[in-house]
């Protein structure tokens, strides 16, 4: 996994372990001692427990909704107040603010799936769903750029320096 990419998931992984109710052993054990490089932790997770989902967005607790990919703090709270006014449906969730374009696959509003042609329920098929919708491009050899070969000119003006003050 790329260096940035890994640190990445890293970060992904201690917002998960702060703020939305994960433990360590959930989202890394003996199975699964990797992070996924293609997959945020939170998705991986719920690809992994696809028995939890789906969840219902109009009866599922707060701490549910966290772990649903796609839902964060910020709209966990507010399908909670939304949906003390009314009962909540896909095109409510989009006013909220709602990333629907993972959370689809978890949920159900209304006790229907999000429409569209068909739903995939296994992981493998959601799993290349996210994927292709996110666009993935690992490239396995990229390099990092240099400062030096993009202006090469800025490294001649030091080389100059050093012959003429005789110091390295």
């Amino acid at each position: 996994m790329p260096p940035l990419l890994r640190e990445h998931r890293l970060y992904q992984a201690d917002w998960l372990l702060r703020f939305h109710g994960f433990n360590s052993d959930e989202l890394l054990n003996e199975r699964n001692p990797n992070f996924d490089e293609l997959l945020d932790p939170k998705s991986d997770w719920a690809l992994r427990n696809l028995d939890k989902f789906p969840v219902e967005v109009n009866k599922a607790d707060y701490f549910m909704l966290l772990r649903v990919p796609g839902i964060g703090v910020k709209s966990a709270q507010r399908i909670l107040q939304a949906r003390r006014v009314s009962v909540l449906g896909f095109d409510d969730l989009k006013k909220l603010g709602i990333v629907l374009k993972r959370a689809k696959y978890f949920i159900t509003c209304k006790g229907k799936y999000f429409p569209q042609k068909s739903i995939p329920t296994n992981s493998l098929s959601i799993r290349r769903n996210i994927l292709s919708e996110d666009n993935i491009k690992i490239h396995e050899s990229s390099e990092q750029l240099s400062f030096f070969t993009l202006f090469p000119g800025i490294m001649a003006a030091k080389e100059n320096i050093s012959r003429i003050t005789g110091e390295l």
